[in-house]
């Protein structure tokens, strides 16, 4: 295959695989996407074709170590290419696929959040701010995932995908009125010319 590798058939791991996985990784990490959605909801509303599951930039260098032997790229468009020991993955790159081995269908995707000190940064807005311990929750079981608000804020784009408002009308009705309230002020801080959710959250 050389130095590219090509997205593959998927086979993600379920949250309670990932939870077995990382249970003694020493970092937070949250299970993230689709898949938060539902955790939140406490049911499966759709297909999931990939797992992704959140950590901080910085912690990027303890889970390479902790999946020693796995194989894993980073995105970079386009395409993907191998995550060399030891690089770290600055602004640019915000994704590592994973897998087994080589032979294996990636099973996997981190997704890098950016921090400062204990705050969680937005991305693509860096004034919209957040307590890290604010950010995620926890099932039953005490698998932690990305709290509903902020991973619609992440689906939340000027050209929303199917999937992603899918994921909107099956929570809307169900966020806090805190919550909402806080995503609508992201929203409207990020989307100043309006965005089709706005309304749907007062």
């Amino acid at each position: 295959m050389g130095t590219e590798a090509q997205p593959r058939d998927w086979a993600p791991l379920a949250p309670d695989e990932v939870k077995e996985l990382f249970v003694k990784l020493p970092i937070h990490w949250w299970i993230a996407g689709g898949w938060a959605i539902d955790l939140f909801l406490g049911r499966r509303t759709r297909p999931h074709g990939d797992t992704d599951v959140s950590i901080r930039r910085q912690d990027q260098g303890i889970v390479q170590d902790y999946l020693s032997g796995w194989d894993l790229y980073k995105t970079h468009q386009p395409g993907l290419k191998p995550w060399p020991k030891g690089e770290f993955l600055g602004l640019g790159v915000n994704d590592i696929w994973c897998r087994r081995t080589p032979e294996s269908p990636w099973c996997l995707q981190l997704v890098l959040l950016d921090a400062s000190g204990d705050s969680w940064v937005f991305r693509r807005d860096p004034t919209i701010t957040a307590p890290l311990g604010a950010i995620g929750r926890f099932t039953s079981s005490g698998i932690p995932f990305l709290a509903p608000e902020v991973q619609l804020l992440y689906k939340a784009k000027a050209n929303t995908l199917e999937k992603d408002e899918a994921d909107f009308q099956a929570v809307c009705p169900q966020l806090a009125l805190e919550a909402r309230d806080w995503l609508r002020r992201c929203l409207n801080r990020r989307f100043p010319g309006g965005h089709p959710w706005l309304d749907r959250l007062r």
